[in-house]
This record gives C-alpha cells, sequence and structure tokens, in this order.
C-alpha cells in the first residue's frame, strides 16, 4: 500500500493515516483504500443499501482514483462516497469534456469499519483497448476528507500544484511504481 499525504498537514490531519493500492487483474482494476485514526472526527455516512451513481460525490468525503494512459490526454475520474454511491467520468484532456463512462453501470465496493478504520476495494473493469498489462497505464490515487471541524481535506500520493488539483497528470504515478 502507498501512503497519500495530505496537501496542508496540520494538526487535524496528523491523526491520520491514508494508505492506497491499485493492481492489475485480468481485465479489471483492484483498488482499496485504508484509513487509520480517529474515524467519529470525520464525515463518513454509513452505506446504503442500494448504492447509486451521483455527481459532486467530491463535496465530502470521497475515494478517487484518476487513470490514464501515457502520452494521452485522455483519462477517468472514479468517486466512491462513504455511501457507496459512485460515478466514474472520462475526460478528453485536463479538466475538459468531462462527461459519465457509459459503459460503467454498476460498481460493487467492499467496505469493512471500526472505529478506528476504514477500509474499501473495489475492481474497475477497464475497456477492451486498454488492458492492465498496459506498461504505459498511469494512475492517481486520492481521497477527499470532510473533517466535522476543519471542512475538507485533500489527500494524494502527490500534490503538483499551489492547489489540490488531483487531474494534473504530473501527479498520475505508472501503475507498477504501486508494487
Amino acid at each position: 500500500m502507498a501512503l497519500l499525504r495530505p496537501f496542508a498537514p496540520g494538526p487535524g490531519v496528523d491523526p491520520f493515516q491514508l494508505t492506497a493500492s491499485a493492481r492489475a487483474i485480468g481485465a479489471e482494476l483492484s483498488v482499496s483504500f485504508q484509513l487509520d485514526g480517529p474515524l467519529d472526527q470525520l464525515v463518513l455516512p454509513a452505506p446504503t443499501a442500494v448504492p447509486r451513481r451521483c455527481d459532486g460525490l467530491w463535496q465530502s468525503s470521497c475515494f478517487e482514483a484518476f487513470v490514464g494512459v501515457e502520452n494521452d490526454c485522455g483519462y477517468w475520474e472514479l468517486n466512491v462516497s462513504c455511501r457507496g454511491d459512485w460515478n466514474l467520468y472520462r475526460f478528453d484532456a485536463y479538466r475538459h469534456g468531462g462527461r459519465e463512462e457509459q459503459r460503467l453501470q454498476a460498481l460493487p465496493v467492499t467496505w469493512q469499519r471500526t472505529d478506528q478504520r476504514l477500509t474499501l476495494a473495489l475492481a474497475l473493469p477497464l475497456p477492451s483497448w486498454l488492458t492492465t498489462a498496459d506498461p504505459r497505464l498511469e494512475i492517481a490515487l486520492t481521497t477527499v476528507l470532510e473533517h466535522r471541524e476543519m471542512g475538507c481535506q485533500y489527500w494524494a500520493l502527490r500534490h503538483c500544484g499551489a492547489e489540490p488539483d488531483f487531474h494534473q497528470r504530473a501527479s498520475f504515478v505508472g501503475l507498477q511504481q504501486l508494487h
């Protein structure tokens, strides 16, 4: 598991540790996150019985994966809320042409939660032309954590700008770097 870092470190985020991983398994990208710390300090709604596709999930606690191919401006953005609601967007270039990826109609997510740990795991099917064995596959694993007292904090493998911006391709890493 790779360590995610907060954009703005400080006392409110210090008690938390957030790790994530992504692995190629057949025609799917297996993604997992593990959050450790005093979860009662965060806004983490309980999972719903029927998760649905929703917009704006990043405005509260949300686990995310950005997936692209080296030297290709296009990429996908996956958002999964603590309720289990989700969405997958396809972008043609940096923040341009964003639209729902219609080829994905459901996204099963597995959750486990204790007082001090939250884990989630999912398997994202990839388009047939993009195999998980492709050495050019790049990914950014990110999370928005909404603190009850401090608002949203932004976590990522790598922050590359003056403001939190998970869409920046400079923050994507080769999938092999996560092993």
